[in-house]
């Protein structure tokens, strides 16, 4: 038996879930209760519209009397409500167990032994497959790519949200209190060493989860955790400044030759080159002083987030 204190965080969003609840938490209780000297359970309610409370009573005394029920006014994003389990931890580890594994509770003692053996304060499942319909492959492929390219963060598509954090790595996460979430990068913000364990379990959206749900996440990982919208502007500018050249040549050479760039015949109109170029400068100019506003809007919106610029591993005396 470990002497260290466990905290398993799960939340309810889906009404399978409330029913799947008494199994999972005596499934795990049993693991724990064997495992390690101290524990809890903390159930987020991320569905107000159904009560927990009934499946919990039915629990036996020595588990219901380490459950934490939280139970939220209204319904919010899924890293929100994990947040709010996070907020409230007290283990020396703490274990976000998914209801994806349920009849796995064994896993959670894989995560705690596996952190311990390589020194690691976060430990996740990894899948080897992604379960998603052929319209959103694209979707995520692009979406990834975006995070790799355009970002120093180290996120893995395949990671699930399963995992253990140590007290340490959770201190540090819960320092970064952004309105705009999206947990896996915020792990990877956070630092610290990290390892993974593959599992058979495919990995796919949360129950009925909509594209434009789906859409919503990607783009709040994407304005707040890479430079993407910037590095576009920037070639958008980069293209109105070749259009302009091109278009200045173009109609110079009209004016003065009456034929254009591709050979075809052209007549100038009075006025007509001047016009083009006028029109060709603004919109190169136009290109340009959004690209500036751009950094400036990005500079003040990565300190209005306040996030530290270092965190702590460890401090050793030699």
């Amino acid at each position: 038996m470990y002497n260290s204190f466990i905290t398993v965080v799960c939340v309810l969003e889906h009404t399978h879930e409330l029913r799947l609840l008494p199994e999972y938490l005596q499934n795990t209780f049993t693991v724990v209760r064997q495992h390690f000297t101290d524990f809890e359970f903390i159930v987020v309610n991320n569905n107000p519209e159904a009560s927990a409370d009934d499946a919990i009573d039915q629990l036996p005394d020595d588990l219901k009397h380490n459950v934490y029920l939280l139970n939220l006014s209204r319904s919010t994003n899924h890293n929100h409500a994990v947040l709010a389990g996070l907020d409230r931890s007290n283990g020396d580890y703490t274990v976000i167990f998914e209801f994806d594994f349920y009849q796995q509770p064994e896993l959670i003692l894989q995560l705690f032994e596996h952190s311990r053996s390589e020194g690691a304060d976060i430990v996740y499942m990894k899948a080897r497959q992604r379960q998603a319909g052929a319209h959103f492959r694209p979707f995520y492929r692009l979406f990834y790519f975006i995070l790799r390219r355009y970002s120093a963060l180290e996120v893995d598509e395949m990671a699930h949200n399963t995992r253990i954090i140590s007290r340490r790595a959770l201190n540090s996460l819960l320092r970064l209190r952004e309105n705009l979430r999206y947990m896996k990068a915020i792990y990877s913000i956070v630092g610290y060493k990290t390892r993974c364990l593959e599992t058979d379990a495919p990995l796919h959206g949360r129950g009925q989860e909509s594209f434009s749900e789906r859409f919503r996440t990607s783009l709040i990982a994407i304005t707040s955790f890479t430079t993407f919208l910037r590095s576009l502007l920037l070639w958008i500018f980069l293209f109105s400044l070749v259009f302009l050249i091109g278009v200045i040549a173009n109609a110079l050479k009209v004016k003065f030759t009456g034929v254009d760039l591709f050979g075809s015949a052209g007549e100038p109109y009075p006025g007509w080159t001047f016009l083009v170029i006028l029109i060709a400068i603004f919109f190169a100019t136009t290109c340009l002083n959004l690209y500036i506003m751009s950094i400036y809007l990005s500079n003040i919106y990565n300190e209005i987030k306040q996030r530290p610029l270092y965190i702590l591993e460890s401090i050793k005396r030699f």
